[in-house]
Parts: C-alpha cells; sequence; structure tokens
C-alpha cells in the first residue's frame, strides 16, 4: 500500500504568532518552513535569553524564537512575519484547517486556497516542488539583498526570461529576469503566495530554460 503523498502549503498566521504556529503544528508531527533571519544575542539580550530557555525546558517546551549552539544563542526573525509553510497529506491538510476556522490552535490564521473552476469550491492549495525548493534555496542564507513581494505586486513588473542560476549562493534557483526600478533582477515565486527578487546576479551564471 502506497504511502499518502506529502505536499506543501502556505498558512497565512495573524498577529505575528507565526512561531506559535509552528510549535503547534510541530507538536502533531507536521514538517514546517519559516523563512528566517538569525540574530546573535549578546550581553542583556542574550541572559533574558537564557533564563527564558531555561525556564520553558523545566516545563518541556521549547521556544522556536531562539537558537542555542553550545554557549552562544540566536534569535530567529522571521524574514516575512505571517507566513507559515506546512508539509501534510491531503487529508491532513483538511483537518489542519479545520482546527484553524475553530481556533483550536489559539492562533488565528488561514490555508492559502484555490478556487476550482468547475463547481466554484475552494480547496486547499498545493505548492509545487520546484516552487518550494527555490524558494527555501534562496532564502536559506537570510535576507540581505532580498526584496519581497506579494504575488500580485509582482505583476506589475515585466516579464522575462525563465532562467535557472548556475554558480554562485543561488545555484540551482529557477526563476524569471525581470526589470524592478531599472534593474535586471532574478524573481522566485511561489504563484498566489509570495515573490522574491535576488541581488543582481552576473549574466554569466544564467542559463534560459526554453519554454
Amino acid at each position: 500500500m502506497e504511502e499518502p503523498q506529502l505536499n506543501w502549503y502556505a498558512i497565512k498566521v495573524f498577529y505575528n504568532k507565526v512561531f506559535e504556529m509552528e510549535t503547534a503544528l510541530g507538536v502533531q508531527g507536521h514538517p514546517t518552513f519559516l523563512a528566517t533571519d538569525k540574530k546573535q544575542l549578546k550581553g542583556e539580550e542574550h541572559v533574558r535569553a537564557r533564563k527564558r530557555i531555561a525556564t520553558l525546558k523545566l516545563d518541556g517546551i521549547e521556544d522556536r524564537r531562539y537558537i542555542e549552539e553550545g554557549p552562544v544563542i540566536y534569535q530567529r526573525i522571521p524574514m516575512i512575519s505571517s507566513l507559515l509553510f506546512v508539509q501534510a497529506t491531503e487529508d491532513d491538510i483538511k483537518v489542519i484547517d479545520n482546527d484553524l476556522r475553530e481556533e483550536k490552535y489559539h492562533v488565528k490564521g488561514y490555508i492559502y486556497k484555490k478556487r476550482n473552476e468547475k463547481d466554484g469550491r475552494y480547496f486547499c492549495a498545493v505548492i509545487p516542488n520546484k516552487e518550494m525548493e527555490a524558494f527555501r534555496l534562496v532564502t536559506r542564507n537570510g535576507s540581505e539583498g532580498l526584496e519581497f513581494f506579494s504575488d500580485k505586486d509582482i505583476d506589475c513588473f515585466r516579464c522575462g526570461d525563465k532562467v535557472r542560476v548556475t554558480e554562485g549562493p543561488f545555484k540551482g534557483a529557477e526563476g524569471y529576469i525581470k526589470r524592478i526600478r531599472r534593474d535586471r533582477r532574478l524573481i522566485v515565486g511561489i504563484e498566489g503566495i509570495v515573490a522574491i527578487a535576488t541581488t543582481r546576479i552576473e549574466p554569466q551564471f544564467l542559463e534560459v530554460i526554453p519554454q
């Protein structure tokens, strides 16, 4: 018997509660992805974080805002404060969707959906693996030099060639070359949700993908 297929879905989380949502889904065993920067804490910030982490550990709670690497503590800072991705089966995402509507996570939010053109009903939108992989690849080194747009915002920029990056930190990412404020940028997007403009990439590091 085949294992149910896991797909990626996007959740809009309200009131900057992405870490609470990440924790709630993690407790249920659902893999998540949150694009974050990290900031090393020093001085009083480090002391306060150390105390908070220790206190929560006594109650068996993990505070996902922090990363401990030996004596060093980093604070995770969301690149997009309201956007969290979850990996789940089709059946599980329906349960998560229902739990969100009934506010069982004690966090408000909704799963991005698409409309079925045949019957007009809405369903949880599956994110293609290639789009998710490109998003994770581009954000893995932090947000420095990146610019984020809503999916609607990016429509106003001129479309260009679809390309693949062959060298550099974004190697393997696929997207479109578009001109933004007179500068040619690589756009990596998740349809209907978000798009990212990278820093300028040298033309010799771009390979045009036939369409």
